[in-house]
């Protein structure tokens, strides 16, 4: 009897063996290589195409290649050929002026893109009777600021001519488009009291159906969400938009916090700027280094020490104390 080799039996000719299995009689078999294996080449970025209509009506059109709004607004305007200073903001899925589906800076893959465009415009005047007058602004990141809720039984609740969604293009005849919300809601808060001040307003255009639509003023534990564990386009002011899983539970919740702390300190609702601060303080040993760090990346917010430490506080509660 012959024995077998120190490695076992060798398979019979015409056999060969690759990666332990046995292939098949009259398989080629892989030529051998020569030198270094070659670099495997990068795996082909998938090809992001996302439908989009305007919002008071159109054809349905399909863009891509965008990286962040501007560019979006500026592929939207051009299937529909209108100017991109015409788009005042996107919702996604509906047709309707909803500011809990407001585009902010993520894209589900799925979404459906609704552009809204500008209506009619009108003036109105307001006396400031008290220091708030119950507008959150938030803007569209390519240079309109817009009313996004209006608080029930404020000054501006009370001017049935002022709705959701209306851009704000001048104070006092002071054009203020291409300032961003924040810039606005300051505008806003330091009008002297007991003085009338004048508003140009220019509201989305309308589809029939949404004739007579005025405020969503109810706060909403969903509102600017993706649906988590789903992949979504991730716009940047700058760099190239990024495919990212959709926040988790935790992240979604801290960002609403965020977006909650805007709101009441500053007038303006962002849930994009709420998520990149979450990011910096999730990235941060304490309050100390979040304020630096919101200083490198939004040092034009200028933020107070106490709105940091709310902040910090609203992210990582379980480490208040311990920096």
């Amino acid at each position: 009897m012959r024995r077998a080799g120190r490695h076992g039996r060798q398979p019979p000719q015409g056999s060969p063996m690759e990666n332990g299995m046995r292939q098949a009689p009259g398989t080629p078999e892989p030529p051998a290589a020569e030198g270094p294996l070659a670099p495997r080449a990068p795996r082909a970025r998938p090809r992001l195409v996302f439908h989009t209509q305007l919002a008071h009506g159109s054809p349905t059109e399909r863009i891509e290649g965008f990286t962040n709004v501007k560019e979006l607004y500026a592929k939207i305007a051009e299937v529909f050929g209108i100017s991109p200073t015409e788009i005042l903001f996107c919702t996604l899925n509906t047709h309707k002026v909803d500011m809990q589906k407001l585009l902010g800076g993520q894209i589900g893959l799925e979404d459906f893109i609704f552009a809204h465009v500008r209506g009619e415009t009108k003036e109105v005047e307001v006396t400031k009777t008290e220091d708030a007058l119950g507008l959150t602004i938030t803007d569209n990141g390519a240079g309109y600021a817009f009313i996004k809720r209006i608080k029930e039984g404020s000054i501006i609740n009370r001017i049935q001519a002022v709705c959701v969604g209306d851009s704000i293009e001048a104070i006092n005849d002071h054009t203020i488009v291409g300032c961003r919300h924040y810039e606005v809601a300051r505008m806003l808060r330091e009008l002297p009291r007991a003085q009338p001040f004048t508003l140009r307003l220019v509201q989305p255009k309308k589809a029939f159906d949404m004739i007579g639509q005025r405020t969503r003023s109810s706060k909403a534990l969903g509102e600017g969400r993706v649906n988590s564990g789903k992949e979504t386009l991730r716009l940047r002011a700058q760099g190239p938009a990024m495919l990212e899983e959709g926040p988790s539970p935790c992240k979604e919740e801290a960002t609403h916090r965020v977006d909650d702390l805007l709101e009441s300190y500053m007038g303006i609702r962002d849930s994009e700027l709420a998520s990149t601060m979450v990011e910096v303080a999730q990235d941060s040993a304490g309050a100390a280094q979040l304020a630096h760090g919101l200083a490198s990346v939004l040092g034009d917010f200028a933020f107070p020490q106490e709105f940091v430490a709310e902040v910090w506080a609203a992210v990582c509660p379980s480490r208040v104390g311990q920096e």
